[in-house]
């Protein structure tokens, strides 16, 4: 079952890929140069587990992707519809590597498991 999803988050990440290309006027490269600053939300864990949870599951829930992504294309704003697709692309991504959205317990207890090191397999 794990191939199967991560293969569906894979095809996704593929659909994010040429929704950049159909849809926005930037050149390549600042697709990947940006596919990581999603993570900067890992900045809210410094308030707390409860506050950085909640940061974190915002910026990496793909429905505030998806509604970012339309408001973009119905607003005809390119930086708005790029915003949407790096939050989708990165959300999907995250996925495949096991990491998911937060429990509010902390940053290692994920909807998809615990992760880190010390990690249970």
């Amino acid at each position: 079952m794990k191939t199967i999803l991560n293969l569906e988050e894979i095809g996704m990440f593929l659909a994010a890929v040429i929704l950049f290309n159909a849809k926005v006027p930037y050149s390549w490269w600042v697709f990947p140069a940006c596919l990581l600053l999603p993570d900067l939300s890992m900045v809210g864990y410094a308030a707390g587990n409860k506050t950085g949870a909640w940061v974190y599951n915002f910026f990496h829930h793909k429905g505030v992707a998806i509604l970012t992504c339309v408001a973009g294309i119905y607003l005809s704003l390119d930086w708005l519809t790029f915003t949407g697709i790096i939050l989708f692309a990165h959300s999907c991504m995250d996925r495949v590597f096991g990491y998911g959205l937060k429990y509010l317990t902390g940053f290692k207890y994920t909807h998809l498991g615990e992760i880190g090191k010390n990690a249970k397999k």
